[in-house]
């Protein structure tokens, strides 16, 4: 069963869909997963699916839209802040303690891609949390850092610093595209990530209205600013599991989260996947879910 739901992270109005388990009963207690979506995802895309097959296995589980995405509130449009994805991480774990049937001890977050950077970033301080998964796991703050120089980053900073200052003076906004807009932008030189996350926003295999492929360039600064691993090592506690393919380019990212971390931890492979795989394909998606399931009922 889903439906939608509202519910507040300050002045803005957060919209998601809520999966409850088959035979629900609003006078028992469940355990509360908040499944966080990629970069430019919408909760109808990825993050739907998980919290639906959650749902199945016997949770709660909420997929929401981020603040300034989707159906949820939030200006400028699609702007891209990692402090406000963490925020809203937050403000939806306050919700699910407001739900009589969940058990406030028992709320555990999903992540996936750079939302799966996200969980872990906020479990780093939220102590509601009280396990973490990710799926495909990417700290987009790194990856907007790059493996370039400090030069290479600073003349990126400048360009960013320009555009705000023309903004600021009446120019219209300038966006990136997360993935390649078009089939024409692909190349042979085009990495693997890039051709599967065309072909899973662009194209009837997920696309959707409310991901439009698009943020504010003056997200740069933010998203270079942000790590999602600088307190791993100290202060996150709370168990962690780590879901990634074995042909993920990104799987660099679950592999240090895991290393960093001083706390329980699990680094479970899935064999020949590869990043965008783990979004949708159900060779790979059931093994996430028969995974993420025994996890939580353990942790939670």
């Amino acid at each position: 069963m889903k439906k939608s739901v509202t519910f507040k992270n300050g002045q803005l109005k957060m919209v998601g869909n809520l999966y409850l388990p088959d035979r629900f009963d609003e006078s028992k207690k469940y355990s509360g997963i908040v499944v966080i979506h990629p970069g430019g995802g919408v909760k109808e895309q990825t993050a739907g699916l998980y919290a639906q097959k959650l749902s199945d296995n016997g949770f709660v589980a909420l997929a929401y839209d981020a603040s300034h995405q989707g159906e949820s509130e939030g200006e400028p449009r699609l702007l891209e802040d990692p402090n406000a994805r963490v925020e809203d991480v937050r403000c939806t774990v306050d919700y699910l303690t407001t739900l009589p049937y969940i058990d406030q001890e028992k709320i555990g977050a999903l992540g996936i891609c750079a939302g799966g950077g996200y969980a872990v970033a906020t479990a780093q301080t939220e102590r509601r949390i009280k396990t973490v998964a990710t799926v495909s796991a990417v700290d987009i703050g790194a990856m907007f850092r790059g493996e370039g120089s400090i030069e290479t980053q600073l003349q990126t900073l400048e360009a960013v610093a320009k555009q705000r200052t023309a903004e600021a003076n009446g120019t219209e906004a300038h966006f990136l595209t997360y993935a390649p807009d078009t089939l024409e932008e692909i190349d042979e030189n085009t990495p693997v990530l890039m051709r599967e996350a065309f072909d899973y926003y662009r194209t009837p295999r997920a696309q959707h209205p409310n991901s439009p492929n698009r943020f504010l360039f003056t997200s740069v600064d933010k998203l270079m600013a942000f790590s999602a691993s600088s307190q791993i090592s100290t202060n996150l506690t709370q168990p962690m599991l780590f879901i990634v393919g074995t042909e993920a380019d990104t799987r660099g990212y679950s592999e240090q989260f895991h290393e960093l971390s001083n706390g329980p931890k699990e680094l479970f492979w899935v064999e020949g996947a590869t990043h965008i795989a783990m979004y949708d394909i159900p060779e790979y998606v059931d093994q996430a879910v028969t995974k993420l399931t025994e996890y939580f009922g353990k942790n939670l």
